[in-house]
């Protein structure tokens, strides 16, 4: 990926950073018990780069742990392989982020894998996705008939394009709210995005893989 590929990438994530929930890396791998491996994500929600780290517990299941600076985008989440064949494996994934609309998150990944040349690249990966997103207690007190809860449901998807990088689009909505401002779920509090806003339920992350820290003995 070119550098002028990223400065547009980045200029986009601040852009559209206002009012957006945090949301777990994603590392196109199955998983390897006892490998560690680390990276950083850029996001619509963090200005400031997360660091996050993934642990493989055994051939189907790993653990994330995310760190944001200050706090915001700090999270933990968990992997499990639902099913694999050549290329292809689903896994099912549990998150909890914390951010302005701190949330729960239940994703379902389905991943493919890519040729080069006829042979197997391990980094040419891509993948498709729908996500629930449940974001309890919103930045903003609803003082109307709804409550502050916004239960969100939308698509995503995916590549890896190489061994450094990989990035993550999608659009969770909050049916309730609708497309338009109302006075039963506002979109806006002033200036600021509510968690029933549109632009909440935008992600956009970039991610850079650095590599296992460790390896299986």
């Amino acid at each position: 990926m070119s550098k002028q590929n990223l400065y547009l990438i980045f200029i986009v994530l601040v852009l559209f950073g206002v009012g957006c929930s945090s949301h777990p890396p994603v590392l196109p791998q199955v998983p390897v018990k006892g490998e560690t491996n680390t990276g950083f994500s850029f996001s619509v929600e963090n200005v400031i780069p997360v660091i996050w780290w993934r642990h493989g517990l055994n051939k189907y299941t790993d653990i994330g742990l995310k760190i944001g600076m200050p706090v915001s985008g700090t999270g933990i989440d968990i992997n499990r392989v639902l099913k694999k064949r050549d290329r292809r494996w689903e896994v099912l994934n549990l998150g909890y982020s914390i951010s302005p609309n701190s949330s729960f998150d239940l994703t379902y990944y389905m991943f493919k894998g890519g040729l080069r040349d006829g042979k197997v690249n391990p980094f040419n990966i891509g993948w498709t996705g729908f996500r629930v997103m449940i974001v309890p207690d919103g930045s903003y007190e609803n003082p109307g008939p709804g409550n502050d809860q916004s239960i969100r449901f939308g698509p995503l998807f995916g590549r890896r394009f190489g061994a450094r990088w990989g990035i993550e689009l999608g659009y969770f909505h909050d049916f309730r709210a609708g497309f338009e401002d109302n006075e039963d779920f506002p979109h806006k509090d002033g200036k600021w995005a509510t968690q029933f806003s549109k632009s909440t339920g935008i992600s956009m992350q970039l991610f850079m893989y650095l590599g296992p820290t460790n390896r299986k003995k």
